[in-house]
């Protein structure tokens, strides 16, 4: 298996713009991701900005929990979404059918609560 490297909106949104600064220019789909970037780190998605940093310490300490370890992705997507409640926990949680109960995901509730309030 492959190391992947997991990122958030905000920084693609960054990335894009950066290209756009020094190229002076985006392609058709460059353009069309941008804005698809810039939506999904607003508080127009979610009721709450991406921020890079926020995700990063997120997607962290979600790593260290000892029954998401084997799941990177799911720890990704739990720091983009930052859901805040414990059923949108679970619809994250049962796209790779992670079993967890409700203690443990109430700690995850309030991991991504921590770092957004």
């Amino acid at each position: 298996m492959t190391d992947r490297e997991y990122t958030d909106y905000a920084s693609v949104r960054d990335a894009l713009l950066n290209a756009q600064d020094r190229r002076g220019f985006l392609s058709y789909e460059q353009k069309l991701a941008l804005q698809h970037a810039e939506w999904a780190a607003s508080d127009q998605r979610n009721g709450h900005k991406t921020e890079s940093k926020v995700y990063k310490s997120l997607f962290d300490d979600l790593t260290a929990v000892e029954k998401l370890v084997d799941h990177p992705d799911i720890c990704a997507k739990i720091a983009e979404m930052m859901p805040m409640s414990a059923e949108e926990v679970r619809s994250i949680l049962a796209s790779k059918r992670v079993p967890m109960d409700g203690s443990e995901i109430e700690s995850i509730v309030d991991m991504v609560r921590k770092q957004i309030l």
